[in-house]
């Protein structure tokens, strides 16, 4: 399950809300349509100056009686409307039926310019009606008059618009006598709110115009309006004289719900202003007559619908959303997806939030930017969304990491680092580069001498030797660990230990030396309890070396240990091996005394090739008596510039205060053999470890 919490995971993830997105399901349109509801909620309203509203309301009904009124009302009110110098008059109300007090004659010939003989009504040449039709799937007619529509494209624009099976019209009396006739249709978003609305539909073979784009193609007179389509369906419909309206590919459009109309409920002539040659629109408003739907801008009727998106053809200022938009939304979601992504793992964790909330947030305030400047939906519900799911799998997959790498660290170094070190590298694991970094390191290995008669003491109680074991190895630990050193093993009655690494230590050469020191006096105290408890004292030797190695997990899948590889390494291993033949508790070599202050009773023991190598090394010590540590200086700087009467000499100067027999019997052994002759480096080639 480990690929639950890595960038594997989050790639599904984000291959799964773009297929998401391309599904695109309803509650996702649903919020996408709320977001573009919230931008209509930035617009200013502004007074319509073109189009005016007669409602039939409350009043209406209290003054002419129960509706459906006759149609001589209707009569009435075209006489009214056109003495008022009205411009286009259109009909949300329809009259799909004869009407029963007789007066569809009357109101046909009102409709019919017949208002010019009225008396008293002035001559009003552009006095038209427009009356509405509907869409419906259980109409009334299956067709009605059609509308002469031209088009433009290189695809039928039937083929992309709504269809619907039926078209619901008004009695032939009151169609043929208007102007115009516009269908009132509606395109409902799957939450149910009015945000769009077809600017034309299909009814079987032919193309029919909304109500809106019916009234200006008769205020302007054209025979005709413009269905123009491109590649991916229709692009836009006109009207000679007025700005085009983008349409989204099936021919509907976003109407902008942001103007404040005059609105007028009729109850006579003396009720209606002066209309200067407004369009007006009529409809009801009276409780439980008329349905009002929802928009952006609260519940409205019908008549609003339809004044809205007429102003927004006049004004030439309608709500545009690219047919590429949804294409685009995609391709910035994977973009937004992405960046966090990287954000998230390639960034400290102190910038990831910030980064990813900038990216987020600039991508919502592009969006609003876009729509207030200029009127163009962008979606930046979805990238935003995708972005934050994104941010909030792959920090939690990069916290568990985290997590577990510091459980790892822990794990892995708290018995062979200081604590304070271990939280420091569980703080910030990037100071720990696993797999493998060359350093240069110092190394220190330690080894008891003579384990095996130890081992023989405690061979009918070997949890006594483990006892000893932990009782030499706990303070031994504890002074690497308090000298910033690494434990990098135990091995048997061996310890390796280092120092720059997996931290950095500066002066690592300096505090290995300081360790072993330490270490020397530690075990003189242990030997006194020892002793004092019976048992057999420890000898132990220690090498030390710096130089430059691979430090890292090494090992297997399966297992591996946190330790180092390298031929400095061997070396320090092989001086750890040399410590009893020369007599002494630690020696190191000059590569860790280029590193360290040089230290008072500075004693050099040797020059050898170690087995295994063939470049020399001089190898050091540090005495705690100062007459000897010059004695052996003397008796080695004698041993290399072959004066041997000296370096006898200073042999048994040693041998006579008993301070290091092994030495000194170890240089007395070489001094009998042959003397060389010709050229001598002074190097002891050794062939054991």
């Amino acid at each position: 399950m480990k690929w639950l919490y890595s960038g594997y995971a989050v790639a599904v993830s984000i291959l799964l809300l773009l297929a998401l997105r391309v599904i695109d399901p309803t509650p996702l349109q649903s919020l996408r349509g709320q977001v573009f509801d919230s931008y209509q909620q930035l617009d200013e309203i502004v007074q319509s100056q073109d189009v005016v509203l007669i409602n039939i309301g409350e009043k209406s009904l209290a003054k002419y009686g129960q509706y459906p009124f006759p149609r001589q009302y209707y009569a009435q009110m075209v006489v009214d409307v056109a003495m008022k110098n009205g411009g286009v008059l259109g009909w949300t109300i329809m009259f799909p039926e004869a009407d029963r007090f007789g007066g569809d004659d009357s109101f046909a010939g009102m409709l019919n310019q017949n208002v010019m003989n009225v008396p008293g009504a002035r001559r009003n040449p552009v006095n038209y009606n427009v009356i509405s039709q509907a869409s419906s799937v259980k109409g009334v007619k299956s067709t009605g008059p059609h509308i002469g529509t031209g088009t433009i494209g290189p695809v039928p624009a039937k083929d992309y618009l709504l269809k619907w099976p039926n078209l619901v019209t008004n009695i032939d009396t009151i169609e043929s006598a208007s102007n115009g006739k516009g269908v009132n249709a509606s395109a409902p978003q799957p939450d149910n709110q009015t945000r769009t609305y077809p600017l034309a539909i299909t009814v079987g073979d032919r193309i029919y115009p909304s109500f809106a784009v019916e009234m200006l193609r008769v205020k302007t007179g054209n025979k005709s309006y413009i269905v123009k389509t491109n590649e991916i369906g229709i692009q836009e419909i006109a009207v000679k004289g007025y700005q085009p309206i983008v349409t989204q590919p099936n021919g509907t459009a976003y109407i902008r719900f942001n103007n404040k109309f005059t609105e007028i409920e009729y109850e006579g002539a003396e009720s209606i202003p002066d209309l200067a040659g407004k369009f007006v629109i009529v409809g009801v408003t009276a409780e439980g007559i008329a349905n009002p739907v929802p928009t952006p801008r609260g519940n409205l009727y019908p008549q609003h619908i339809q004044a809205h998106m007429l102003q927004n053809f006049i004004s030439g200022s309608n709500i545009q959303r690219s047919q590429l938009s949804s294409l685009i939304e995609v391709l910035v979601a994977s973009v937004t997806m992405l960046l966090v992504a990287l954000a998230v793992y390639r960034l400290p964790l102190l910038l990831t939030a910030p980064i990813s909330l900038t990216i987020l947030g600039g991508i919502a305030y592009y969006s609003v930017k876009q729509y207030t400047g200029s009127l163009v939906l962008l979606d930046a519900t979805f990238p935003v969304i995708a972005g934050f799911l994104v941010f909030t799998q792959a920090a939690f997959n990069n916290f568990y990491k985290q997590f577990k790498l510091r459980e790892q660290i822990k794990k892995q170094f708290e018995h062979y680092l200081a604590p304070a070190m271990v939280k420091k590298l569980q703080k910030d694991p990037s100071l720990l580069k696993l797999g493998g970094d060359t350093r240069t390191m110092t190394y220190l290995f330690s080894d008891i001498r003579g384990f095996t008669p130890i081992s023989e003491q405690f061979k009918t109680d070997p949890q006594g030797l483990g006892k000893l074991i932990n009782r030499y190895m706990t303070p031994m630990t504890d002074l690497v660990m308090r000298k910033e050193g690494t434990i990098d093993k135990y091995i048997g009655d061996a310890l390796m230990a280092i120092w720059n690494a997996p931290l950095d230590v500066d002066n690592h050469a300096q505090l290995a030396i300081e360790t072993a020191m330490e270490m020397e006096v530690e075990l003189a105290n242990l030997n006194k309890d020892l002793k004092a408890d019976g048992l057999m004292e420890l000898g132990v030797g220690i090498g030390i070396n710096t130089g430059d190695a691979v430090v890292g997990n090494m090992g297997s899948n399966q297992r591996f240990d946190y330790t180092v590889l390298g031929d400095s390494v061997n070396l320090a291993a092989r001086l750890e091996a040399q410590t009893k033949e020369y007599g002494v508790f630690f020696m190191f070599t000059e590569h860790t005394l280029k590193q360290i202050n040089t230290p008072e009773n500075l004693t050099i023991l040797d020059k050898i090739a170690v087995k295994g190598q063939t470049a020399p090394v001089t190898i050091y010590t540090i005495l705690n008596n100062h007459k000897y540590a010059r004695v052996v200086n003397r008796m080695i700087d004698a041993y290399q510039n072959r004066e041997w009467a000296t370096c006898s000499h200073q042999i048994e100067i040693i041998k006579e205060h008993n301070w290091n027999n092994t030495l000194a019997e170890l240089y007395a052994e070489r001094i009998k053999k042959p003397m060389p002759i010709g050229d001598w480096d002074g190097v002891e080639r050794k062939t054991s470890k």
